[in-house]
């Protein structure tokens, strides 16, 4: 199905669209631990915490530009830095990756504290701490919500066969997650930048330090924050899709829709559960795979999130295949190859013993959105595409290679020290 960005009644609206962001960081005392206050910002709306007390989430409202929401991040950023570095208790810092700090153990972990109505939330991570232990939840990062504009959907609508506008939207939005999903190792690949980790993180388990070095994205990888099961998903339509979450709630593998660790999620406007999302449809896509950035001030470029704008856009244009059982698994799989430091080392399969080098493959779709994107004339587009395939044709242009090298000795250190630059860049009025 997709979108014929030929038809110029669909063309006119194809950059418009709905944007949010989710991001996480640690908060950190002035000697680089983990901090153990309590949450410095109750009942704020756009503030909150994730798994652990002292992990904060900031959460921008919804913009239909990608420079709106990145403006309300940069706002959320500075007002946390600013509140953390005069608590009167002792300064405290965000920590700048998305891999955690020295931490000292499972004790170190405050799970986040919550009373009254939303005292399940609170029991919610004490089931996740026992099922998957504290340590991955301290992995940070950032989800990326998108829906396409009303007025694109309608045009698309009115160009369709669909005798529902709710029935289409919700096939756009279950097309656009199989996409994503076969593509989501390009997003890993270009953005990893947490190659770096702390020796802590091992110390109770039997992995050990031999893996410290072997990612470029640790929490997109094999030992990041995934179900014991890759999920096989029903794409035909909202209601088999939402069965198929369902029935792995029902043999005891999933508590909750929530529980799906997936890189891509359909989610209802309001309560994310699955009776919502079957009464009121898709509201939106988020991405769940990208990394903080250190190399940025605020844990994200905004270039990347026009990049992946302008991938999604292009995911649309192109026909709609089947996602059968074996095409997930090997989405899921590419995407773990991509989260690894040695390029070397990563295969990217495209069908039954067919699989090409990161970078060929990765040039191949960046080609493909260079000759979709020529067609209508926007330079400023072509040149965010071009600068992302430097950073696949130039090693040294990519984030986890700058990172490596600048961070993977003293890493908790150096890491401190980041945090403390950009929190008095932030207190001075630096940008």
């Amino acid at each position: 199905m997709g979108f014929d960005f030929n038809d110029s009644s669909i063309r006119k609206y194809m950059y418009l669209g709905n944007f949010g962001l989710e991001k996480e960081s640690l908060r950190v005392n002035s000697e680089g631990f983990l901090a153990h206050t309590k949450h410095p910002f109750p009942n704020h709306p756009n503030i909150d915490r994730d798994f652990c007390e002292n992990q904060v989430e900031l959460i921008t409202n919804v913009h239909d530009s990608v420079d709106g929401m990145y403006g309300e991040l940069e706002t959320l950023h500075k007002q946390v830095v600013k509140t953390l570095f005069n608590m009167p208790a002792g300064r405290e810092f965000l920590w700048p990756f998305s891999n955690p700090p020295y931490v000292k153990g499972e004790k170190d972990i405050p799970i986040a504290s919550f009373d009254g109505k939303l005292k399940g939330k609170e029991r919610y991570r004490e089931y996740l701490a026992s099922k998957y232990g504290k340590k991955k939840m301290l992995f940070s990062g950032i989800h990326f919500n998108f829906s396409f504009s009303d007025a694109l959907l309608e045009a698309g609508y009115g160009s369709s066969d669909f005798d529902s506008y709710t029935d289409y939207k919700n096939s756009v939005y279950l097309e656009l997650a199989k996409k994503i999903t076969r593509y989501s190792w390009l997003i890993v690949y270009l953005t990893a930048a947490s190659p770096v980790m702390d020796g802590s993180f091992f110390m109770d388990d039997a992995l050990g330090k031999d893996v410290l070095k072997n990612y470029a994205s640790t929490r997109c990888s094999e030992i990041g924050y995934w179900n014991a099961f890759i999920p096989i998903l029903n794409y035909t339509s909202l209601e088999t899709y939402a069965d198929s979450i369902q029935a792995y709630i029902d043999d005891g593998q999933l508590q909750s829709a929530a529980e799906l660790y997936y890189p891509v999620r359909l989610k209802p406007s309001g309560e994310n559960s699955l009776e919502n999302i079957k009464k009121t449809g898709i509201n939106h896509v988020e991405l769940r795979m990208l990394d903080l950035n250190p190399l940025s001030p605020i844990g994200v470029f905004k270039e990347d999130l026009e990049f992946i704008h302008l991938l999604l856009i292009y995911l649309m244009s192109l026909d709609d295949t089947a996602f059968e059982a074996f095409e997930q698994t090997m989405a899921i799989k590419n995407l773990k190859r991509a989260a690894r430091f040695d390029v070397k080392d990563i295969w990217i399969e495209t069908g039954w013993n067919t699989a090409f080098d990161v970078r060929d493959a990765a040039l191949k779709v960046l080609f493909g959105m260079e000759r979709f994107f020529r067609n209508f004339g926007n330079s400023d587009w072509m040149q965010l595409i071009y600068s992302h395939r430097q950073r696949i044709a130039f090693r040294e242009f990519r984030y986890a290679e700058k990172i490596r090298k600048e961070f993977q000795k003293d890493y908790v250190k150096n890491g401190l020290k980041l945090a403390k630059q950009y929190a008095e860049n932030i207190e001075k009025g630096v940008n």
